[in-house]
């Protein structure tokens, strides 16, 4: 599953427009986020770009004037609720491989976990 910010009627398009085959959950203000350090907020001049350059607002999108996005972050929870996986970048462009997530679901599960 995915976690956003933004509210659950975009959530849901980006669903539909990308025929995902798992749940993406809104996560308002990025409360989630923040429990994880995964929180941060726009600086001035980027919220300039965004509103200028792009004709873009936060608001719209996530139901909040909070500007805060979550830094991109992959997470494997066995089914006991440990983390046995984590992965994040504060560079957004920074993803891990699929393939590395599927090799930690391997490797966890090959070790007798759950």
């Amino acid at each position: 599953m995915a976690i956003s910010p933004q509210i659950p009627k975009y959530n849901g398009r980006i669903s539909r427009r990308h025929k995902l085959g798992f749940g993406v959950l809104s996560d308002p203000g990025n409360r989630v986020a923040g429990q994880f350090g995964l929180k941060f907020e726009y600086s001035e001049a980027l919220k300039g770009v965004y509103t200028g350059t792009f004709k873009m607002t936060l608001e719209k999108y996530n139901g909040d004037d909070s500007w805060t996005m979550p830094l991109p972050a992959r997470f494997v929870v066995s089914t006991a609720g440990r983390i046995v996986g984590a992965a994040a970048d504060p560079d957004y462009t920074v993803r891990p491989e699929p393939s590395e997530t599927i090799e930690n679901l391997r490797r966890h599960l090959s070790e007798g976990g759950s």
